[in-house]
């Protein structure tokens, strides 16, 4: 069985998206895309001003948003009717298809906000499908739970705790690990994934190759492979993506992704013409 190595140790960019909201982005940079992974951010910040003025109403159109809430509340609504609270440690798993104006604002003046927001493709043949989304209520989350870790399986299977997200086209995995000091983490990944680690916090040392040290706040892009093995050298918390390249051209036009130019500018028109919203 073919071991999974570190490929590549990024820093995250600190950035503002939304009416200022800081974050630190580390898949939309470089690398700009990781088939089928096209942004990955995490968000927040303990002082309001750095994130009250939130995420207003904007649209999108040919990708999947997933955000997951660690800490803080945020308010949804969107086009379709759709309205709801976030909560720390809930998941919307949105499918923007052909179109949808959502915004995502802060139900806090005050306290700690964190989260992440991971953008996934659509394959051309479900870019212009009808928009939906799937609520994940942390209550309801499936989690393994022994004496070296705790596993939240949003996305994926593992040992009996299997999250809610089935018969996806890229048949994503999605955990969130903590471990404890001095022990290990192993999962099989199927060889067609692409794979990272995002590290929140701790210090984690990925495969038998040595490599330069992992602590807080790092992204981990990881070699094509089965086995994965992480050992935490302090205690560890990290986010395990993993998902089957999609494998097709792509057009990026700010909040749309499409195959070609000509369809980001179809996106483009469409949002102006007051028709983006089928």
């Amino acid at each position: 069985m073919k071991k999974i190595e570190v490929e590549k140790i990024i820093e995250p960019i600190i950035s503002s998206d939304g009416a200022g909201v800081k974050l630190k982005r580390s898949i939309g940079i470089e690398p700009n895309y990781y088939d089928p992974f096209l942004m990955l951010d995490e968000f927040g910040s303990e002082d309001k001003d750095d994130y009250i003025g939130g995420f207003p109403a904007h649209p999108h159109r040919g990708i999947e948003t997933v955000t997951y809430m660690l800490h803080g509340e945020f308010e949804h609504e969107d086009s379709t009717g759709s309205k709801g609270r976030m909560k720390a440690g809930d998941v919307q798993w949105m499918k923007t298809g052909s179109g949808i104006i959502h915004s995502e604002m802060p139900a806090m003046t005050g306290g700690k906000l964190q989260g992440f927001q991971l953008w996934i493709n659509m394959p051309a043949k479900l870019k212009m499908s009808k928009p939906d989304y799937i609520y994940i209520n942390s209550k309801e989350m499936n989690v393994h739970k022994d004496e070296d870790k705790l596993v939240k399986t949003i996305a994926g299977k593992f040992e009996d705790a299997e999250g809610p997200i089935i018969g996806h086209n890229v048949e994503p995995i999605y955990f969130d690990v903590e471990l404890n000091e001095d022990k290990t983490f192993s999962f099989k990944i199927p060889l067609t994934h692409n794979s990272l680690i995002y590290l929140i916090e701790g210090e984690i040392k990925i495969g038998d190759k040595e490599h330069e040290k992992i602590k807080h706040s790092k992204l981990i892009l990881l070699s094509k492979g089965e086995k994965l093995l992480v050992k935490a050298h302090a205690k560890s918390k990290f986010l395990l993506i993993s998902g089957k390249p999609i494998n097709e051209q792509i057009a990026r036009g700010g909040p749309f992704v499409m195959n070609t130019k000509s369809e980001i500018l179809d996106a483009v028109n469409d949002f102006h013409n007051g028709t983006f919203v089928k």
